[in-house]
């Protein structure tokens, strides 16, 4: 059983993963850290992370950019592992990332889905195999009127996962309204759509002479992202100190 302490655990992805670990034989939160304790929690929640005593394998993060330089402080200090769920670090925050995987097992990942990680290794596969045919590529993301970033930081990486695969040939065109030329070969297409509550979907075309083939994945709810947390909890308990994202935590379930 893999003991974990969830920060954030009173927002809407700490409510779900809290619904998560319920049902999960194999994880269990034993204690929580939010700025409030609302009393709800089958756990202790603490509103100070330094006076969270609590034993654990591993730390789930899902809050604030504003709070990752304490929970970084705080895991190291304990030797924790760490999985960082929180997004819109700054280039210093991210740094400091870098400085704590030194110390002890950290985990990031652009997208906690196992679904998208899965992904990523069947798009390197496809472009090596429909790149060298001739085949454009595309990328079209859509969210909900709510989210702020565009392109959105999975259809970036969807993007850089491809691109890898092929020794880094491609440039990325986010907007062609002002251009008044053909498509070049040598580039990848990035859509953003924003509207109503879609949670999140990416799809990636590759579209050749007389035929396309389109890779598309779609989360209907924040769950999947909760349970891809949980999972990289699970693997991350126990590792050494490095760098770890979700396409090794997909690997380890092969």
């Amino acid at each position: 059983m893999v003991k974990i302490i969830l920060h954030g655990c009173n927002g809407k992805m700490g409510q779900i993963i809290t619904d998560i670990c319920k049902e999960d034989g194999g994880a269990q939160i034993v204690a929580g850290i939010d700025i409030a304790d609302l009393g709800n929690m089958p756990y202790p929640v603490f509103t100070d992370i330094t006076q969270c005593d609590t034993d654990a394998d591993v730390m789930i993060d899902f809050s604030t950019a504003e709070a990752a330089d304490r929970v970084l402080g705080y895991c190291v200090a304990k030797r924790l592992p760490l999985v960082l769920c929180t997004t819109g670090l700054s280039e210093a925050q991210q740094k400091k990332v870098g400085e704590a995987s030194r110390a002890i097992a950290v985990l990031k990942s652009a997208n906690m889905s196992l679904g998208i990680n899965t992904l990523f290794d069947l798009l390197q596969k496809a472009v090596k195999v429909l790149a060298p045919a001739g085949f454009d590529i595309e990328i079209v993301e859509k969210h909900h009127n709510q989210k702020i970033d565009a392109p959105s930081g999975t259809a970036l990486a969807l993007a850089d996962a491809i691109n890898s695969a092929v020794g880094q040939v491609y440039e990325y065109k986010y907007d062609r309204s002002g251009l008044r030329k053909k498509r070049d070969a040598k580039e990848i297409g990035i859509s953003a759509v924003r509207g109503g509550t879609i949670v999140g979907e990416h799809e990636v075309i590759f579209a050749g002479k007389d035929e396309v083939i389109e890779i598309k994945h779609t989360s209907y709810s924040r769950a999947v992202f909760g349970k891809g947390a949980v999972e990289a909890a699970k693997f991350l308990a126990g590792k050494e100190a490095g760098y770890y994202d979700m396409r090794k935590v997909v690997a380890g379930a092969e």
